[in-house]
Formats: structure tokens, C-alpha cells, sequence
């Protein structure tokens, strides 16, 4: 991970404006036409991830218009029913690409290109690039309105910069954008772990700022709930660096200025995620884990823990910076205390390791991990019930909790009930995580059925024969300007749609994955026409229908 300004954060008050010299500012400008407000800034804490740019208020509005933030060339359009929606990238020559997302369309030049590229390739959503220097825009030039498609929940514009060789996203803070900003982090919650022993087994010890904690462990480190606040708002956002000293001597730094889309789920090792889980508030790690080093931290001793070697009162300061420098200071004095002390921690029963492939084998169940997928040292826990259902062909299998998180995804093998080749082409293995569900058609290896996922919960293989349903287009289209068809599934996953006029492909947008909508176009001229539908869910049932139809 490429840490930029990170060996500046022991001079705190002078830091923001240091770290903000590598990149140019003022280079780019706000890509809306009314003042700059954020919704969410670069680092903000989300499900599986930090937000890796800044959401930009449209005034609770769409279609407002949206900027090129510098001069360049559109590189890339995406587009997706989640995720960004519709997205713009342009490349600058500086060496940077900017992304525009969750847009309501395009500039008409680019949505015809767009268009003609998703009747050639006979897909709505995909990424689509143009030729280098096709579409040349200016500094401030229109490229298309605002909106809020893909996972948006509100109108707004998500912005970023990325470096366009590494395609990591930079802090877009740095770069100058016009946002006032005087108001510190703040520090509430102080957290101390025992680091002798896993993370996993154990609660946080809640200390308060100013106290002299004895402890029993000769290695220590500390989190904190922190949020940040940009002048003029009281919307709060993420903070930008956390930094641990020991009797004045920096232990470890945290700092998100520099992250790729590959690093960004190692937020659930910065945070204590299973505090998290269990209802408690966002926990941020000033130490990393041991499997969750990768991203945004430095560390002076090794570890980065506060180690304990004698018996001395040693002060603790924890510091909270934001990118324009403010920062905000809370310490407290730590000692150990031989007569605390706790006998080391069991090894007994199975254990998941950071840093190792793990491997869980019974005979109906097997998990296997990469050396990324753990975090921490985590004791397992497994068990198997029948749970009866349509299509069943396993008992329910639990592995670990949902307040364990997988980095890399797990490989599940269920040795399931299944017989014969058609019925093990319509296995599928559905993983529940807490109140998400997760479906994926099953590969079949030596009688088993095997698929992959991200986290770990319930697991139970299915025979699933069942096509997806779907409504009825109305026989006379005359006076609309769309056609909208809700496949229903029992599993919930459509895996293909296809609509076609008279045997030719139709382009229906799917945003939010929710229904399909044909916006009438040239490609639907008047007359009496046949209507072809044809859907295919995770297991691979088909449904086709056809109906006549009248425009």
C-alpha cells in the first residue's frame, strides 16, 4: 500500500498543508454549479468497505448538471442496476481519472455511443470504452445530468480521483476542493485490548481520558470511536488519520489517503467488527490486526502495540487528524500490574489463523479459506440441523457467526442429496449471513457440491426446479412510453433477461435490480408486433413468453 504523507503525521499541526502539496491543487473544480457540500467525504465508514470519494449534495434534486472537473477525455462509462448506476470516467493528463457516478444519463454525443454499444453487444449494463481522445471534453465542459441510480439512496453526485495507472482512489480532499474546513475530529469512546490474545475473544475494556489504567498484559493497544466534521455542517463523516504515541514517540498511524477498490473491505480489520455486530458503535483500531495490516497503517515497534516491559506509568496519547490539519488530542497513562496477570490464552478446539489457509473437513461439510480470508485468531464453531423446505437436499450448516468477517471468499463443499446430472444442474447453495441472503449455483466435484462466498453464516444446498414468473405486458401499448416487467423468483436472483420485438434484441435498463423497464425507442416502430420474453434464474430454469402486441 503506497502511503502517502504517512511519515508526516508526527508533526501534526503543520501535516494537512504538507500531505495536500503532493497533489495539484486546484487542478480540479467542483463538478456542480452551486456550492460544494458533502454527504459522505473520502474514508467514511460503510457496510464492507470506506467510501472511496466524496458524495456531493444536489440540493435533493436530479438532473442537475454535472462538470468534467478538468480537461481530458471520457476513458470509461459504466453502467450497472447497483453499484455506481451510470458512471462517467475522464482521464486528465496529469495522471489522474476522475469519476462522475450515480448520473441520470449522459451528454447526447456520448449517450448515442453508449447506446449503439449496448444494441451491438445486446447488454444494458456493462463498462464500455471509447477510443483515447474520442470524447475530448474542457475544464467545466457539460457531460450529463445528476440523478441517483445504482445503490444510491438520494440524490446526490459520488465523485473521485483516482491515479490512472494504479487505478487507486486518492483522497479527493487533498486536491484543494473548495470546502472550508476549521472543526477538528473528535475522540469519544477510548477501547484497550489485551494484544497477548486474540481480538476474537474477547470485549473491549472502555477507559476514559485523563485515568491511569493497570492492566495484566504486557502488550496493549487501543481503538476509539471518532467521527469528523467539515465547517458549516454538522453532517458527520469519517476521519482522515489516527496516530498512537508512547512517552511521546509515535507507536502506529492510520491514514486513508491512498486506496484501491482490492483493500477497501480491510475496513472490517481496522474496526471491531464484531462489537459492531453485536450492536455496539464503530470501534476504530489505532493497531492493526494481524491479518489486517495491508492498508493505511504504519507501525515504529514491529506490531505497532504498546509493550509493557517493566512496571512504570507510561502515557498514552491517541491523536485524531482530518486532511486540512485540525486534530484533536486525548491521553491517558497505562501500567502494568503483575497481579492482574492472566494465564495465556487456550488453544483448545479448532482455530481459524490470519495469515494461513485454513481448512474445516467433516464428512457432509468442508470450508476452506485463503491465507487473506482472517483477520484474527478465532475459535470455530460449527453445527449441523435438518431444516425441512421445498427442494432441500441438506441439513442447514453454521459456520463461525455473522460477527466474524471474511476478507477473501470462502470455498463450501456440502456433500448434498442429489440425484442424478439434471437435478445436480439445478443445485444451488444458499449462504444467510445475519438478515443477508446469498445464492450461488452449485459445481459439482466427485459428489460434491461446491461454491464460493464472502462471508460466513448458514449454508444448506437446494434442488431448485422452479422457473421464475412474470407479469403480463398490457395487449395495447398505444399512449405509453415504456413497457415495466417484476420477474418473481423463489430465490430471488434472475441470472439472465432477454426482451426482443419480432426477434430482434430490446434494451431494457435494470436500475436498482429491481424491475426491467423498455423505454419505447425507434427500434419498437407502430404496428402489431410479437413480444418475446425469456428469463433464466440461478439454477438455470428458463421461462419464455410470448405475446402479440399492438403499438
Amino acid at each position: 500500500m503506497n502511503l502517502k504523507s504517512l511519515t508526516l503525521l508526527s508533526l501534526l499541526g503543520a501535516a494537512g498543508a504538507a500531505s495536500a502539496q503532493q497533489y495539484p491543487q486546484g487542478y480540479f473544480r467542483n463538478p456542480l454549479a452551486i456550492p460544494m457540500q458533502l454527504v459522505a467525504n473520502f474514508g467514511e465508514i460503510r457496510a464492507n468497505h470506506w467510501h472511496m470519494g466524496l458524495d456531493i449534495r444536489t440540493q435533493q434534486r436530479v438532473n442537475l448538471p454535472v462538470y468534467a472537473a478538468a480537461e481530458g477525455f471520457v476513458s470509461r462509462v459504466s453502467v450497472e442496476p447497483g453499484g455506481f448506476g451510470q458512471a462517467i470516467y475522464i482521464d486528465h493528463p496529469n495522471g489522474y481519472t476522475t469519476l462522475y457516478a450515480h448520473m441520470n444519463g449522459f451528454y447526447p454525443e456520448l449517450a448515442r455511443w453508449v447506446k449503439e454499444q449496448q444494441y451491438a453487444r445486446e447488454s444494458w449494463a456493462g463498462n464500455f470504452y471509447p477510443k483515447p481522445g474520442q470524447f475530448p471534453l474542457s475544464k467545466g465542459s457539460y457531460i450529463g445530468p445528476s440523478g441517483s441510480t445504482g445503490a444510491s439512496q438520494g440524490p446526490h453526485v459520488h465523485f473521485e480521483i483516482r491515479d490512472t495507472k494504479t487505478e487507486n482512489c486518492l483522497n479527493p480532499l487533498l486536491f484543494g476542493m473548495p470546502i472550508a474546513d476549521a472543526v477538528p475530529p473528535s475522540i469519544g469512546r477510548i477501547a484497550l485490548y489485551d494484544r497477548t490474545r486474540s481480538t476474537w475473544a474477547q470485549t473491549p475494556q472502555f477507559v476514559s481520558a485523563g485515568s491511569t489504567v493497570r492492566v495484566g498484559s504486557r502488550r496493549v493497544s487501543f481503538a476509539v470511536t471518532t467521527t469528523d466534521r467539515l465547517s458549516g455542517t454538522n453532517n458527520p463523516n469519517g476521519t482522515y488519520a489516527l496516530r498512537m504515541l508512547v512517552d511521546g514517540q509515535p507507536v502506529s498511524e492510520f491514514a486513508l489517503d491512498d486506496i484501491s477498490y482490492n483493500e477497501t473491505r480491510l475496513i472490517n480489520a481496522q474496526l471491531d467488527y464484531r462489537y459492531h455486530q453485536s450492536g455496539g458503535p464503530d470501534l476504530q483500531h489505532l493497531t492493526p490486526l494481524p491479518g489486517g495490516a495491508q492498508v493505511a497503517y504504519k507501525v515504529y515497534n514491529g506490531d505497532g502495540t504498546v509493550h509493557l516491559d517493566d512496571e512504570d506509568v507510561h502515557e498514552v496519547a491517541l491523536e485524531a487528524r482530518d486532511h486540512n490539519g485540525n486534530s484533536t488530542r486525548r491521553s491517558l497513562r497505562v501500567q502494568y500490574d503483575p497481579a492482574l496477570a492472566r494465564s495465556g490464552e487456550t488453544t483448545a478446539g479448532e482455530r481459524f489463523l490470519p495469515n494461513h489457509v485454513n481448512v474445516f473437513e467433516r464428512p457432509d461439510f468442508e470450508l476452506y479459506t485463503t491465507e487473506r480470508t482472517i483477520y484474527d485468531t478465532v475459535a470455530v464453531l460449527f453445527s449441523a440441523a435438518d431444516a425441512w423446505a421445498a427442494g432441500v437436499a441438506s441439513p442447514r450448516f453454521s459456520f463461525l457467526e455473522k460477527g466474524v468477517p471474511a476478507h477473501d471468499s470462502v470455498t463450501v463443499r456440502i456433500r448434498a442429496s442429489v440425484a442424478g446430472a439434471e437435478q445436480q444442474s439445478r443445485t444451488v447453495i444458499v449462504n444467510k449471513a445475519g438478515t443477508r441472503t446469498f445464492v450461488q449455483r452449485a459445481r459439482w466435484n466427485s459428489g460434491w457440491a461446491m461454491a464460493k462466498f464472502r462471508q460466513f453464516g448458514t449454508y444448506q444446498a437446494f434442488v431448485d426446479n422452479e422457473p421464475p414468473t412474470v407479469n403480463a405486458p398490457p395487449a395495447s401499448l398505444r399512449g405509453r412510453g415504456s413497457i415495466v416487467f417484476t420477474p418473481r423468483d423463489n430465490f430471488n436472483v434472475i441470472r439472465s433477461f432477454r426482451l426482443e420485438v419480432d426477434g430482434q434484441w430490446l434494451r431494457c435498463s435494470n436500475d436498482k435490480g429491481r424491475s426491467w423497464v423498455y423505454a419505447f425507442d425507434e427500434r419498437f416502430p407502430a404496428g402489431t408486433h410479437e413480444l418475446k420474453l425469456t428469463l433464466e434464474d440461478e439454477a438455470g430454469n428458463k421461462t419464455v413468453r410470448t405475446w402479440t402486441v399492438t403499438r
